[in-house]
Parts: C-alpha cells; structure tokens; sequence
C-alpha cells in the first residue's frame, strides 16, 4: 500500500459551497484536473476555476432533475479501481476510465431539510442524497489510493497534506478522512432511517439506535483530569442549552451546561403550573437552591436567590420570561455572583448592565421555553449497557390529590403545595422541598435518608420557617415512619404532600390530624438519581 498517492484529478460535488472556491483553487494551482457537477461546476465557473462536466466523464447527460448525474462506471471505476493490480489498470485502459484520485462530497442538507416548519415529505424525499453517499464509500473503500473529503472544516488539511508531499496526500490523512467518510454516510442514513420510520408500537425497540453529532470539545468533564465533549442531537427541536445563543461570555464548561440543563427543566415545568406569573430558580450541582414565582421577574429573582444565599453563590440562573432591565439590576446588586444566565430572549440594557458587572457571566439566549416532545426517553450509560426510561414528564395536578388529613386546604394553599411539589421532583433524592407562598425556602437533597433530607431542609429554611405564613413540605417519595413528618411538624410546617402508599401511612396521617397538618397525597413517586 502506498504511504503517499500523488492527486491528478479531483471529483468536487458539494452542496454546502462554504470554501469551495478558495479549496478548488487551491487544487487548481497544484495542477489537479476538476471534475464537477451542476450547481458546484456553475459555481467554479464563475470563479473562473476551469472544469471538466461531468457528462463529458459519463458520455450521459444529467437527468431526472439532477437524481442521476454520477451513477455511472466511468466515475465509480475511476474511483474504485485499485492502481496496484494490473488487472484493474487493464480493465479502466480499456474502458477509458481516467482515475479519480479525491472525492470532494458533502451530502443534500437532509438534516437541515426536515426541521424545517411545514416541509412537505416530497421535499424531504427529494434531499436523500443517493449518488453522494455511494461516492463517498466508494472514495472511502478504496482509501490506498483515493482521498475522501466530506466538509468545509477538512479542506485546509488536505490542500496543506498536498503541499507538504509534492501534489500527493498520506496515507494516515486518508485513512483518518476515510473513518470520517463512513461516519458521515452512518450518520446520514440513520437520520434518514428514523425520520422514514412509523412511531415505534413500543417505546423501546429491540435495537436502539442514537445518533448524535460532535459539537465542541469541552476544557474538561466534571474534574480537570476528565476529558468531555458536547454531541447534538440533530433531529431535536426542543429548547436545550446546549444549542441555545450566547450573548456574552466564555464558553461554557461540562458542569455549567449540566446544571443550566436542570435549571432550563425546572424552569419549564414551572411556567408550566403558573403560567401567569413569571417564574426563576438557582441551580447548584444541578440542585435547585432556590426558585419563585411571582407577578414580576424581578420579584421572581429576588425570591429564588433568598432561597439560599449561600448556595445560590457561583449559581446558575434560570428564568421565565425575557430578562429585563430591572431583573438585571436586581441580580447585580450587591454581592451576589452567578455564573450562567438562561431566558427566553434579553433586553439590550439587561446584557449591558450584566456584561458590565462579570466579564465572563455566561449568557444563554433561548427561543422559547415551550418543551417539545422530540425525546421521550432518558438513557443512562453503565458499565456495559444502557438504562432507559420515560422521562418524568408530569406536572402537579392538585384536582387529583387527596386530602388525607387536616384542614381542608384553601385554592391558594393547593398553589403554594403545588409549587413545593414540583421543585421537590427536580431535587436529588432522597429529597424534601419546604416553600413558603411559591418560594422554596429550604431544600433537603441526595441524602441517604428521608428523615435526614427532612432535617437539612429545615436547617436550610432556618428562621424563615418560623416567619412563613403556611410553610408546606413536599418529599418526592413516601415516609416510611412518622419520624420525618414529626420533625417537620415540629419545625413548624403547615402542610405535607407526599405520594402515600407506605404500608405506615396511618402513622403519618394520625400525626398530621393530631398537629392539624394537611396532608396532600399526590399517587405520584418523583425519585430523581
């Protein structure tokens, strides 16, 4: 096998015409011959960048508005035929087959192409592309002798490849281009596959396929000694931080678009409940530290960051609505600090103002909050294999709970337990939420037991639970004993919503009668590991 193949005559057939000219010049001037289809041949033209037709190669014109033009031996012999056996020399010497030695090819913007609002599925079907796939596996394939490229980003390698090696390109390039070829034409298809399927009868296939594209290298993972990378999903339409705009601010980090994902979830599922008001909520470690709703942003924010001062420190910010210039100096005052900022869109003065206080604040500009149904599944790598699961879409719905115990809760009371019941779902279990008026004022997380998520919750509320008007707390799962309700009974909470179903349910119940604790049980478990 050769370690370097010298290029003579190139195929370019590109549909993404970002860089082409300045590449094909290049290829231009180091002698190589073009070949060139349609639109990228008019294009080279008008460059004045000669070229050969690529019916002048096939002897056929192209036809069926531009669905066959390279399906043809006299280009796929050029490409496939193996210049180190004599008996494929003889066969293309005698054919007149003019060796291609690089394939240029990126493939119709399938992707692109069905995000796109009110496509019709003959204007998908018209983006598969047929030739350039088999163009490139052909070029692929045959990597010993043929040079793949298959984007814009990889055009300044191999012109460079072929000036460092007098006109010829290196084997470990080709190879290196060739993984990249396949991996294209895997991808491509998959999309193609998943879009042309019928929705599953079940919700977890035999063989699962998930296909995600590389969008960055991060600094790092959770720890300096972790390399990370960020992948998209590219048939999700959904809001998601990790495609979201940034208006100011370093890039950011593994952990920042960790936890600005759980903030961005908490986020939508409050303004789900309380679409009235305008919500906010402090993520640390991916922990709701604070959250509020109120009638406006600022009052929002002002809430959610009193939740815990401390923790909300170095925080990352979420909010519902798009951030004014009164929120904005709402957060900047004093000495607070936050790291990350999500919203639905800034107002010009509320990015100066931020940008002016932290040079490298991260701000995320999204389109909206309005959570899409792109992915009903949860996956979770282990070692060897794959957890799965239905992500925890629901809402709280107090017209389905049931009154266990206690005063009869009024309609603004269910409000304040169903504001404490959604920010405990978003808590790692074990987990209590206590919230005051739909604010969260103390949160009890990741503790190994409930009685003891119960304790730091109160210890988090601190005197502002002897201060709350009905405090209410909400645990994502049932009490197994009397012990934790007791110990928020005695901190002073007014209501609890649980899910029930504890073979000691009684115990809980008789507790709250005898205090006068409502008791809100909701049949819904929200663990979250």
């Amino acid at each position: 096998m050769s370690t370097t193949t010298p290029i003579r005559r190139a195929l370019l057939s590109v549909s993404d015409k970002h860089d082409l000219v300045p590449f094909a010049r290049g290829l231009h001037e180091l002698g190589i011959e073009i070949v060139s289809t349609g639109g990228t041949a008019a294009a080279l033209r008008a460059a004045g960048i000669e070229v050969i037709p690529i019916d002048a190669v096939t002897g056929f014109p192209e036809m069926m508005d531009g669905r066959v033009k390279t399906l043809h031996p006299a280009v796929h012999g050029a490409i496939l035929g193996r210049r180190d056996l004599a008996t494929h020399r003889a066969a293309m010497a005698t054919h007149d087959i003019v060796p291609i030695d690089l394939v240029c090819i990126n493939l119709y913007p399938f992707e692109r192409t069905v995000q796109t609002a009110g496509v019709t599925a003959e204007e998908a079907i018209e983006q598969i592309d047929i030739g350039g796939p088999a163009l490139l596996r052909s070029a692929a394939k045959n990597h010993a002798f043929v040079t793949v490229v298959t984007s814009p980003s990889q055009y300044d390698r191999v012109v460079n490849d072929l000036r460092a090696n007098d006109g010829a390109t290196s084997l470990e390039t080709r190879r290196e281009l060739a993984a990249a070829a396949f991996t294209r034409t895997a991808e491509y298809d998959t999309n193609i596959s998943a879009w042309m399927s019928p929705p599953a009868a079940t919700s977890f296939p035999p063989l699962l396929r998930l296909n995600y594209t590389h969008q960055a290298d991060l600094r790092y993972g959770e720890n300096p000694h972790q390399a990370a990378a960020l992948y998209l999903d590219p048939a999700s339409r959904e809001p998601s931080v990790a495609r979201a705009e940034l208006l100011h601010g370093k890039p950011l980090s593994y952990n920042n678009l960790n936890d600005a994902a759980a903030a961005l979830r908490l986020l939508q599922d409050l303004t789900a409940c309380f679409p009235t008001l305008a919500c906010a909520a402090v993520i640390k470690h991916t922990n709701p530290c604070g959250a509020a709703a109120r009638p406006s942003l600022a009052a929002a924010f002002e809430a959610a960051y009193a939740g815990d001062p401390l923790a909300a420190f170095g925080g990352i910010l979420a909010v519902g609505r798009v951030l004014d210039a009164e929120t904005a100096d709402a957060i900047t005052a004093g000495q607070k600090f936050i790291e990350v900022v999500v919203a639905p869109g800034y107002d010009a003065d509320a990015v100066t103002r931020l940008a002016d206080r932290w040079k490298n604040v991260r701000l995320l500009n999204l389109p909206t909050l309005e959570a899409g149904a792109d992915r009903t599944l949860d996956h979770r790598a282990i070692a060897g294999g794959l957890l799965v699961q239905e992500r925890d879409t629901k809402l709280a719905i107090p017209a389905s709970w049931t009154h266990a115990a206690g005063p009869a809760p009024t309609a603004d009371q269910l409000e304040a337990a169903a504001f404490a019941w959604m920010v405990t779902k978003h808590l790692s279990s074990n987990a209590i939420a206590i919230a005051d008026d739909r604010a969260l004022i103390g949160a009890g997380a990741g503790q190994v037991d409930r009685v003891g998520a119960a304790r730091v919750a109160v210890e988090k509320a601190g005197p502002r639970l002897a201060e709350a008007a009905w405090p209410v707390a909400a645990s994502d799962a049932f009490f197994p004993f009397a012990d934790g309700p007791r110990l928020l009974a005695d901190a002073g909470v007014r209501c609890i919503v649980q899910p029930g179903g504890s073979r000691r349910d009684d115990e809980t119940i008789a507790l709250c009668d005898e205090r006068s604790i409502t008791c809100l049980l909701t049949g819904v478990r929200h663990f979250r590991h």
